[in-house]
């Protein structure tokens, strides 16, 4: 058997470099949709994070000014 030309040499080369290039879009394409999933995640955990400092503020407003005062004798 011959040794391959230097053209076959190269056409081979260029078919395992597309080869990976498509796995490379693939898995990319992948990471990517986990990066979307992770921020759409991220976003969800902001916002219930501010809904629940938003009600921790209200309550602790509701605290008496006075950390000894009784809340049932407030006017």
């Amino acid at each position: 058997m011959p040794a391959p030309s230097r053209i076959e040499q190269i056409a081979e080369r260029v078919e395992r470099l597309l080869v990976r290039h498509e796995e490379v879009q693939r898995t990319n394409a992948l990471l990517q949709e986990q990066v979307e999933a992770l921020t759409r995640e991220r976003d969800a955990l902001k916002s219930r994070l501010t809904a629940a400092r938003t009600r921790l503020d209200a309550l602790l407003d509701q605290l008496p000014a006075d950390p000894t005062q009784d809340p049932s004798a407030r006017s």
